[in-house]
């Protein structure tokens, strides 16, 4: 059975674990590299998943038992308060098409109306047609948004939302 949780500090290496087995497995779905989140420190990451458990974000990991399958995380817009944006959203490969993701979204979109929040957003590259496809099997939708993926200009990121009811 799977079980969503929130990122805490006392689950930070956790975090930092399976966002290395993320950063790895999926080089092109994120904005930071292996090469680079490999060499912070331990306090750093309690650092991180501080912030990412502060009063205007959120980070949840999925469990099968002892071992940790997916994760993704929140932050409310400092611009406009009714939009969260989500990002490091990851599941393992052998969770894929398990709901796994399902429940981590279906989390983060519980967190954004208990905040009022009206959206979620996220990017997604071009060359990840499996995580376009599933964002919308839930309900996103291309919002016509898009920019040069940070890690490779050739990749096109491009910017889906979801409204929060």
């Amino acid at each position: 059975m799977i079980v969503i949780e929130r990122v805490t500090a006392e689950s930070a290496l956790v975090f930092k674990d399976v966002r290395l087995r993320a950063l790895k497995e999926s080089p092109t779905a994120f904005s930071s590299t292996y090469a680079k989140e490999s060499q912070i420190s331990d306090e750093e990451w309690i650092q991180r998943a501080v912030r990412w458990s502060s009063d205007g974000a959120v980070g949840f990991l999925a469990h099968e038992e002892d071992r940790v399958c997916g994760m993704v995380f929140c932050f409310e817009s400092e611009q406009d308060r009714g939009q969260g944006h989500i990002v490091s959203m990851w599941v393992d490969p052998e969770f894929r098409l398990a709901g796994v993701g399902r429940l981590l979204i279906l989390s983060v979109a519980a967190w954004a109306k208990d905040r009022s929040m009206r959206e979620l957003k996220l990017m997604v590259t071009s060359v990840n047609h499996g995580a376009v496809a599933f964002y919308e099997r839930l309900g996103f939708r291309m919002s016509g948004k898009t920019g040069p993926y940070p890690n490779d200009p050739a990749i096109t990121e491009h910017e889906m939302w979801l409204a929060v009811s």
